[in-house]
């Protein structure tokens, strides 16, 4: 199972003003080896970062992409699940039984839900109000989605067991192919080994050590 490690920061070094600023970032570990097993066409490089404070899980998506589809006919799962996005799934076991998703647009809107196999999902559930926080920049030839989650929500939902959590890091791009149709490539940190694009399955989650 692939690997990713998670440097702890002091939590004095962060300002309160801010998710974390660009020079804690340096510290944390860039992991760039994503693929799009069920495509040949090329996508735009992908960095993931991650740090923990030991109150907070900090992740920062940075994708070099600047056509960015974003669907705004309303604020809707419907409307985020259209839009080009990033993700983050976490599980506390292997059965999926349950997971969690979270979907994070270039609006900083979240799609976020409980989830069991084969896709049943309950999209009543919400992450804790305070326990999360998303922001979007965009830069000249980026854009980048970065946010915090509360160790103590991860937790709550037997998340982190022996300093690890089972995470799945993924990126939904949108190309217009013609009529105004959009077809959809599936990133993954890990390649799920599926015929067909399935990012909800054990198969596609690799691990966070908090070090």
């Amino acid at each position: 199972m692939k690997e990713y490690q998670v440097i702890l920061i002091d939590k004095n070094e962060k300002k309160s003003n801010e998710i974390l600023d660009s020079v804690l970032w340096k510290k944390a570990n860039c992991l760039t080896d994503f693929s799009s097993p069920w495509k040949n066409d090329p996508f735009s490089k992908i960095e993931f970062r991650a740090l923990w404070d030991l109150e907070n899980l900090f992740f920062n998506f940075r994708v070099f992409d600047t056509d960015i589809y974003l669907d705004r006919k309303d604020d809707s799962f419907d409307s985020i699940g259209n839009s080009d996005r990033v993700e983050l799934f976490f599980r506390a076991n292997d059965s999926l039984n349950p997971y969690y998703c979270i979907e994070m647009d270039t609006a900083a809107r979240i799609m976020d839900f409980e989830a069991r196999p084969n896709k049943d999902f309950d999209f009543n559930w919400k992450w804790p109000k305070n326990e999360i926080e998303v922001k979007v920049s965009k830069e000249e030839t980026s854009f980048t989605v970065e946010g915090r989650i509360s160790i103590q929500s991860l937790e709550a939902l037997n998340l982190i067991q022996n300093n690890t959590i089972k995470a799945g890091v993924f990126r939904a791009k949108f190309s217009l192919v013609e009529n105004l149709q959009y077809d959809a490539t599936w990133i993954s940190w890990v390649n799920p080994n599926t015929e067909t694009p399935n990012f909800h399955i054990a198969s596609s989650f690799g691990k966070f050590k908090l070090l």
